[in-house]
């Protein structure tokens, strides 16, 4: 396995390294969680320890506009959770905020420092078309896809195609479930539903329980094919998992959900490169109970090749020989297991060969 020795990963680990820096290792460092999308949340950890005085001035304020953007984004998702919830008042059912929207609302320690592309909401597949109605009435509507991308998240995905507010141009993913259909395994939604947690002061709005929302976290890690937040997914992983094992039972209930759901494998993952990036402490007993999802030995070593490259830093300085194809590894890995092979293939050919000239055909805004 690649050693998780780059710049930002040990500042995570141990940020009191940081008063040794160089000039030269500050500019490195400030790159390298730029790129990670964890320059705010680097922060954040250096001032709770008091350590923000040992950040040099020509350093020091990328850090604070990435900290002041940070919050302004928080402040904004908790006000567009709200529009959302508005615009689904007569949804016959509950609406679920997840990922990133759903650690502010909840107050967790992952809201700290972290930083928004969209919000992601479930809702019942039942109540999806519904759902998508409510929102296009309140400005939000799916845009810039092809036809192909359009008929290909609407039969196959876990998801609608993700819609832009024509105002605000704040982006809603709007989910049924958490994996395609036609993924290997699939985690019965309903199942999600039945333990989901409400929102304190925003009614009508819910949250995944605490095991599901890092089932979910590990989930999409390990089944996204693109990773350029990989280290910055992961570091919600470390926050979740420190933060709810001080609950008495946390690691048992965690290992049984993960069973029932059928995502011990991704929970597996998410443990291991967790603990090798970031040192996350994990109980002995948790390993035993996962060995029979584990990955046989030799694909476990494939595994800690193509991870501990493509989940560093994307940055030229994190960068091996072996970086690129693992990757590219992980891209083609995310869409296996998404898709069987007479779907796969198809599909894999198409993004490569037809969508580019598609692309170039089309006619652009002048």
């Amino acid at each position: 396995m690649r050693p998780a020795d780059d710049l930002l990963v040990r500042a995570l680990r141990a940020p009191e390294g940081v008063a040794t820096l160089s000039l030269a290792q500050w500019d490195r460092l400030v790159r390298q969680a730029r790129h990670a999308g964890l320059l705010a949340r680097l922060h954040g950890r250096l001032d709770a320890l008091g350590l923000v005085d040992a950040i040099p001035d020509p350093a020091r304020w990328h850090f604070e506009a990435a900290t002041t953007l940070a919050h302004k984004q928080q402040v904004a998702v908790r006000w567009e959770v709200g529009q959302i919830r508005d615009a689904l008042a007569t949804l016959d059912g509950p609406m679920v905020v997840m990922k990133g929207a759903a650690y502010v609302i909840a107050g967790l320690p992952a809201a700290r420092g972290r930083l928004f592309n969209d919000i992601d909401i479930l809702v019942p597949r039942r109540l999806l078309n519904q759902a998508e109605a409510a929102l296009m009435l309140a400005g939000w509507h799916a845009s810039g896809l092809s036809a192909y991308d359009e008929r290909y998240y609407r039969r196959w995905m876990h998801e609608i195609p993700p819609m832009r507010h024509l105002r605000r141009a704040t982006v809603i993913d709007v989910h049924h479930a958490i994996l395609p259909d036609t993924a290997r395994d699939f985690p019965d939604p309903e199942k999600l539903l039945g333990r989901i947690v409400p929102v304190a002061g925003l009614p009508r709005v819910y949250v995944l329980s605490a095991e599901d929302r890092i089932l979910h976290s590990a989930t999409h890690l390990f089944h996204d094919g693109e990773l350029p937040h990989g280290l910055r997914d992961l570091s919600d992983l470390d926050l979740l998992l420190r933060h709810e094992s001080a609950a008495a039972g946390f690691w048992p209930r965690l290992v049984a959900r993960a069973g029932e759901l059928q995502l011990g494998r991704p929970l597996f993952y998410a443990l291991r490169y967790a603990r090798h990036f970031l040192a996350t402490p994990v109980p002995a007993e948790v390993w035993d109970a996962l060995r029979p999802a584990a990955p046989s030995p030799l694909l476990l070593r494939v595994m800690d090749g193509m991870f501990s490259r493509a989940l560093a830093p994307l940055h030229a300085s994190c960068d091996d020989a072996l970086s690129p194809l693992a990757r590219q590894a992980a891209y083609v890995r995310a869409h296996w297991l998404r898709m069987p092979a007479h779907l796969l293939l198809p599909h894999l050919f198409h993004k490569a060969f037809v969508s580019p000239w598609q692309d170039a055909e089309s006619p652009r805004a002048a």
